[in-house]
C-alpha cells in the first residue's frame, strides 16, 4: 500500500501513431489505473488553456506524455523536472515537395531556391518549424548541400498551437489542415519547395499533385530519418516517477499489452492508428508502411537514446533550446527495467 494516494493523473498524447494512443483506444490505460483507484484526465482535451499548455511544456504534476520529442526536450532544457522512461520509433513519410514546372527534380536542384518554413508566434516552442528545418537539413545532405545553399523564406502564422482549440470552429473541425499556409505560399509562387511529413503530408501532397523531390522517412541511415516524430518519447514528471513508481509500471504494462495486441492484429491496428491520426487507413499505409503494427513498442535501447540525443543536439545547435542538458541524466530506466524483471520472474 502506497503512502502517497492520489485520485487522478493527467496524461496526453499527440495525434500520431503511439502505443499510448492505442492503449487508450483499447481501454487498457483506463483499466490499468482504475484498478488503482486513479482516474485519467486528458490534458490536450481540456478547455482550460493553462492545463492544455502542459501538452507542450510539461508543467503539470502527476502527469505523463507520449508523442513528438521537441516539446519535452525543450521543457527539460528549461529545467522542467521530468523523466524519460521509454522511447518508440515508428518511421513515417518525410519529404520535400514542389510544384510541377519549378524544374526542381532532385535535392541538388534546391541550390539557390526558396524554401518555405512556417513560423508561429513566440511562446510555445515552434516544434513544426524545428521539424521542417531538420527535414530540410537531412534532405540537403543527400545532395551534398547545406542549409546555406538555399534561401529560407519564413511563412508567418497568426495563431499559436494553443489557440487551435479556441474560438469558432472551421467547418466544424477543431484544427486547421496541417501545412495549409505552406501549401498556399507554394501555390502563390512565394516559395519553391516545402517539407511535409506523416499522413497529413501525404494528404496535401496528393491534393495539389505535388512533385516529390526527396523522400527520406525510411532512409537506411537513422540520422537522416531522425526528427520530431522519429523517435517519440514517453515522459513522466518527477513526482509520479519517484512517489508512485507502481503507477508508472502500470502505465508501461498497459503499453506492452497494447504493443502485443498490435502485433497480433495488423489490420485492426492500422484502423486504430487512422482514427488516432484523423486519417484514412490508406493514408496510414502510405505514410507508415505495412509493418506499422510491429513498430509500436517501447524501449530504452542505446540506439534509441542515442537518436534522442542526436536530435537534442540539433535543437540546441539551431537555437530551439533554453540550454543544454545531459540525456543520460534524463533517462530513468528503473521503471522499464523493473517491469522486465517482474515479467521474467
Amino acid at each position: 500500500m502506497t503512502s502517497n494516494a492520489i485520485s487522478e493523473i493527467w496524461y496526453t498524447r499527440c495525434p500520431v501513431p503511439t502505443p499510448v494512443g492505442l492503449a487508450a483506444q483499447l481501454g487498457y490505460l483506463e483499466d490499468a489505473f482504475r484498478s488503482e483507484g486513479v482516474t485519467l484526465k486528458s490534458i490536450i482535451d481540456s478547455p482550460d488553456r493553462n492545463i492544455r499548455q502542459s501538452h507542450f511544456n510539461h508543467t503539470l504534476d502527476w502527469s505523463f506524455r507520449h508523442g513528438g520529442n521537441v516539446p519535452p526536450i525543450r521543457a527539460r532544457s528549461e529545467g522542467r523536472r521530468t523523466r524519460l522512461v521509454g522511447i518508440t520509433w515508428t518511421d513515417e513519410f518525410q519529404a520535400i515537395i514542389t510544384l510541377p514546372g519549378t524544374g526542381i527534380k532532385t535535392t541538388r536542384d534546391l541550390k539557390g531556391r526558396r524554401f518555405g518554413i512556417a513560423r508561429r508566434p513566440e511562446g510555445i516552442v515552434d516544434f513544426m518549424r524545428a521539424t521542417a528545418l531538420k527535414g530540410l537539413v537531412s534532405a540537403l545532405s543527400l545532395g551534398g548541400l547545406s542549409k546555406d545553399d538555399v534561401e529560407i523564406v519564413e511563412i508567418a502564422l497568426a495563431d499559436s498551437v494553443l489557440a487551435s482549440q479556441e474560438g469558432p470552429s472551421l467547418f466544424g473541425l477543431k484544427r486547421r489542415q496541417a501545412y495549409g499556409e505552406e501549401i498556399a505560399a507554394l501555390l502563390r509562387g512565394e516559395v519553391d519547395a516545402i517539407y511535409v511529413k506523416g499522413t497529413a503530408g501525404i494528404n496535401v501532397a496528393n491534393l495539389i499533385g505535388a512533385v516529390q523531390v526527396a523522400e527520406f522517412g525510411f532512409h537506411p541511415d537513422p540520422k537522416i530519418r531522425i526528427n520530431s516524430g522519429s523517435p517519440r518519447v514517453l515522459t513522466v514528471d518527477d513526482l509520479l516517477a519517484d512517489e508512485r513508481p507502481d503507477l508508472v509500471r502500470k502505465l508501461i504494462e498497459a503499453i506492452f499489452k497494447a504493443s502485443a495486441w498490435a502485433e497480433a492484429h495488423p489490420e485492426e491496428t492500422r484502423r486504430f492508428v487512422a482514427r488516432e491520426s484523423g486519417a484514412t487507413e490508406e493514408q496510414v499505409l502510405a505514410a507508415n508502411g505495412p509493418e506499422i503494427h510491429r513498430h509500436l513498442g517501447l524501449g530504452l535501447d542505446p540506439e534509441l537514446v542515442g537518436a534522442v540525443e542526436h536530435y537534442k543536439n540539433f535543437l540546441r545547435d539551431f537555437g530551439f533550446l533554453a540550454g543544454d542538458f545531459d540525456i543520460g541524466a534524463w533517462v530513468d530506466r528503473r521503471h522499464l527495467d523493473g517491469f522486465a524483471e517482474r515479467a521474467v520472474a
